[in-house]
């Protein structure tokens, strides 16, 4: 299997390094899980704890980087969510890994052209970073009529009941991936090491009961060499999730790059500087994640909620109006501004930019009609 070296770019990626490195030396061999729980969020060093990634100047851009056009469709969603569910009075609008907060500020804005739904919402953000909390609360500052409304969480557990509509973009990814290979002898873990050249990827002994992780139909179809990832944190919070909609009422929206099926596939990968690299090399200095497994994440919201999707983000976008509001934005407006847009349009819905790769998903109440994206306009 392939060996990477670490190399020092800096204090804080030596001290990653070794942190994980000293970790392996005590404890013995990692799972993929923990490498990445390890590098992308350890409290002093870990990559989101320590930078604002986002944007040219960062490491990768998200859709509503890319075009206010992606967040204010999502508002205009959520909009018809709060009507679809009776008009509440009050309802937590809740992002999962808001970013710098971009999205939820086009929302907002979007909201505010229904003011009864607008003054009622109470905006909640998961998010552990400190650095990208900042980052928050200056953008959304301006996007509400009071900081009262704001409210920041570490987890789902301290939500507070009541309606709830919830948006995640590109947060699944990047929560952490166990890696099972299939070989001559069964299925087996993967793990990470260490040695005198670097961090190096083995296996572990045969699992004694595969059938806790593989799903059957995986396993039928396998043939040796295949690799099957599990996202256990996801599980966790669709079950969560579709908990809380079950009770209280609400809608959830989930955007990612991933498969609609359960499939084989090595998928771990490390972003920086908006290429690739190795996802071993250099802990804490890129970003790893891995595609979504949609038909796990729905199966593990289980009967308690209703599954929407997936469909491709171009065919949701679309279906949103986005070429419309694309032509609205670019009237009378420079030229270099419309084709801005237009190349924002393209790399938005078309299939051979984020259109076809990435997926949404929504979990809404059993007795909801399919919401706006998900069914084609009569």
């Amino acid at each position: 299997m392939a060996i990477t070296k670490v190399t020092a770019s800096g204090d804080n990626l030596v001290a990653m390094g070794e942190h994980i490195a000293g970790r392996i030396r005590a404890e013995g061999p990692i799972t993929v899980a923990e490498f990445m729980a390890e590098a992308l969020y350890h409290p002093v060093h870990g990559y989101y704890m320590t930078r604002d990634p986002f944007g040219s100047v960062g490491d990768f851009t998200t859709a509503p980087e890319i075009s206010q056009m992606f967040g204010e469709l999502v508002g205009v969603w959520c909009t018809e969510r709060w009507q679809a569910i009776g008009r509440p009075e009050s309802i937590n609008l809740l992002e999962l890994g808001p970013g710098r907060g971009t999205m939820m500020s086009d929302v907002l804005r979007a909201a505010s052209a229904q003011p009864k739904f607008f003054n009622g919402i109470s905006v909640h953000l998961v998010e552990i970073s400190n650095v990208l909390r900042e980052r928050q609360r200056s953008m959304l500052a301006k996007s509400v009529a009071s900081a009262d409304v704001l409210h920041w969480h570490v987890g789902l557990e301290s939500l507070p009941p009541g309606p709830l509509l919830v948006l995640a973009n590109e947060f699944l990814d990047a929560l952490p991936i166990q890696q099972f290979e299939l070989t001559t002898e069964g299925w087996c873990e993967r793990q990470i090491t260490t040695d005198e050249i670097g961090f190096r990827f083995l296996l572990s002994s045969p699992l004694l009961s595969p059938a806790t992780v593989i799903p059957r139909i995986i396993d039928e179809r396998s043939d040796v060499g295949a690799i099957f990832e599990t996202r256990p944190d996801a599980t966790r919070i669709a079950r969560q999730i579709a908990v809380h909609i079950s009770q209280h009422n609400g809608a959830a929206l989930f955007i990612d790059y991933g498969h609609k099926v359960s499939s084989v596939g090595d998928t771990l990968q490390a972003i920086r500087g908006h290429r690739k690299c190795e996802p071993l090399s250099e802990p804490g200095s890129a970003d790893l994640t891995a595609h979504v497994d949609f038909g796990a994440f729905g199966q593990a919201a289980g009967d308690l909620v209703k599954i929407h999707g997936p469909v491709t983000q171009g065919a949701f976008l679309k279906r949103l109006g986005i070429d419309l509001r694309a032509e609205i934005l670019a009237r009378n407006t420079t030229k270099r501004a419309t084709n801005s847009i237009a190349a924002a349009h393209h790399r938005l819905v078309d299939n051979d930019q984020m259109g076809d790769l990435f997926k949404v998903m929504a979990l809404t109440n059993h007795n909801i009609e399919a919401p706006p994206g998900f069914a084609d306009p009569p």
